[in-house]
């Protein structure tokens, strides 16, 4: 049996957006939006100019850890997915493509800058994948309070200060044994911000197991106790 990641649709798509994502300058074009990379975060901007500054900008998993994210949602059995922070769509198809191959479900993705959303359904129409996803545009802390129920896997890849906000909004919804997937827990500018969320879900008394692994820029995974 072949994964839905080989299928010529899902591969070719992939293909397309992570050549054109290895063309960037990051740190450049970050400046050139006024975030400094090397500086203090969260930056003095609301999440929606953020957002409409860096509109252009492809924002996703590596490779390693897209497909880190359908080995693990592949693992859970996961049929419903919460995904905040779509980009362009590239962790969306891993997720989508895992959630196929367990026999069918959604994959609930949200975003907040609109002609990326625009962009990122062409995406999932392309790959074959859109049946399988449902794109809520706006704040995820508004699109996100609506769930079905129980939440298989939740990948937390949007702004860095709004992960854990994200994940106590999200937490009631996910079941016994669900995982947390947060990408680039290793970036600098994101240090102090990220220690909140470490010390969140290593704490015994909110119900995780946590371990980060060595993937591109640092992948936590957290496991759902009870």
């Amino acid at each position: 049996m072949h994964s839905t990641l080989s299928s010529e649709a899902v591969a070719s798509t992939l293909s397309r957006l992570q050549a054109a994502e290895e063309k960037q300058d990051l740190v450049a074009a970050f400046k050139a939006a006024g975030v400094d990379m090397a500086g203090e975060y969260p930056v003095d901007l609301p999440a929606d100019e953020l957002a409409e500054r860096t509109k252009d900008l492809i924002m996703s998993v590596s490779k390693e850890g897209g497909r880190l994210l359908y080995l693990l949602a592949r693992s859970a059995r996961a049929r419903t997915v919460v995904e905040f922070g779509t980009s362009f769509g590239i962790s969306t198809l891993y997720l989508a493509s895992a959630v196929r191959d367990n026999g069918g479900g959604t994959v609930i993705t949200t975003e907040l800058q609109a002609d990326k959303a625009l962009a990122a359904e062409k995406n999932f129409a392309e790959a074959g994948l859109d049946d399988l996803i449902e794109l809520r545009l706006g704040d995820a802390r508004e699109t996100l309070r609506e769930l079905p129920g129980p939440v298989d896997l939740l990948l937390l890849d949007g702004w860095l200060d709004l992960r854990l906000p994200i994940l106590e909004l999200v937490a009631p919804r996910l079941r016994p044994g669900a995982l947390v997937v947060v990408d680039d827990v290793d970036l600098e500018i994101g240090r102090g911000v990220y220690q909140e969320f470490l010390d969140h879900v290593t704490d015994p008394a909110n119900g995780y197991f946590s371990v980060r692994l060595p993937v591109h820029m640092g992948v936590q995974v957290c496991l759902k106790l009870g």
